[in-house]
């Protein structure tokens, strides 16, 4: 069929277009056929491809998606970013932390963390980097005191006695909230620790964990290996048996001798009545470490926090 023309008499293109002889630019289009639909169809839901990867075995890793904690979402305002977390504490950089992260070294709440982001509770979580616990609860405190001899181990005393709570409102805002962790004697100097964490003190007074404390004594008498042997094999005391779990003879002068002892029992008085069953009455006593924690050259009266690595170890010794 011819198609029409024009006035002009040539051909009519529009017209043409719309007979049997329009070639489509579809592959597979024929002439007189409806045309297709080539905008891509959405697949169906049970049509839709998964991945043919199989699932890695069930390992102790977490990831933001299904985080435990209640911070579930990454953009989620609550809690702090771990990785900014663990910077505060001087645990390292920001940027090796994350490393730290992503090499499956840093574990909240017993659970390994692989996804950069989380966000944690500082007062709530607990964080540890290659199995060592790292302090992030801001709202405890830990010091050590060097406490002066004459000075009661109490926070308030009724009686108007010069004690620790009256030294320790003066140095710090947390005054009276804090609390010594076991006591000294009136007579005995040294290291006393002081905080508001009751889990942690309440377990390193507690005999089952067997926490040392060392002490510098100074007795009337010139020791010998015999008063050492004496020592660790231990003597009966009205509450029962006691010994020392180290003794060492610093030096003997003027009848009178300087030992290092260690020992793990909290009873009262128990190193002064140590050396009296064995007739070297104390004349000075200091304690200088609980576990690992060290008066130094810690002056009488001053009070200093806890770096995070004196606290992880407490942490570790009393198994938190």
């Amino acid at each position: 069929m011819t198609p029409p023309a024009r006035r002009d008499g040539t051909p009519d293109k529009k017209q043409s277009n719309r007979s049997g002889g329009y070639r489509s630019s579809v592959r597979g289009y024929k002439p007189g056929s409806s045309r297709p639909n080539t905008r891509q169809q959405p697949q169906k839901k049970d049509e839709i491809l998964l991945s043919n990867a199989k699932p890695a075995k069930k390992q102790n890793v977490s990831s933001t998606d299904d985080w435990s904690m209640g911070f579930l979402d990454n953009n989620d305002s609550k809690g702090i970013r771990l990785q900014k977390v663990l910077a505060q504490a001087g645990v390292a950089s920001r940027r090796h932390a994350e490393v730290l992260i992503d090499n499956g070294r840093v574990e909240v709440n017993d659970r390994i963390v692989t996804t950069q982001g989380m966000r944690v509770d500082p007062n709530k979580d607990v964080i540890r980097v290659d199995g060592v616990r790292i302090h992030i609860n801001e709202d405890l405190e830990y010091f050590v005191l060097n406490k002066p001899r004459g000075m009661h181990s109490t926070m308030s005393d009724e009686m108007g006695r010069s004690c620790v709570g009256d030294l320790v409102s003066e140095k710090t805002a947390a005054g009276q909230r804090l609390f010594h962790v076991g006591r000294l004697d009136a007579d005995t100097e040294g290291l006393l620790l002081l905080t508001n964490d009751g889990e942690l003190a309440n377990r390193l007074m507690h005999p089952k964990y067997e926490v040392s404390k060392t002490y510098l004594a100074t007795v009337r008498g010139e020791a010998s290996n015999k008063l050492i042997s004496a020592l660790r094999e231990g003597v009966v005391l009205e509450d029962g048996p006691a010994k020392a779990d180290f003794a060492q003879i610093i030096d003997v002068f003027q009848g009178k001798s300087l030992l290092r002892v260690e020992i793990h029992e909290g009873r009262k008085h128990i190193v002064r009545r140590l050396f009296d069953e064995l007739e070297f009455p104390v004349e000075r006593l200091v304690r200088t470490k609980l576990h690992t924690v060290q008066l130094g050259d810690q002056k009488p009266g001053s009070l200093r926090a806890l770096n995070n690595s004196e606290l992880s170890s407490l942490y570790k010794a009393v198994q938190l």
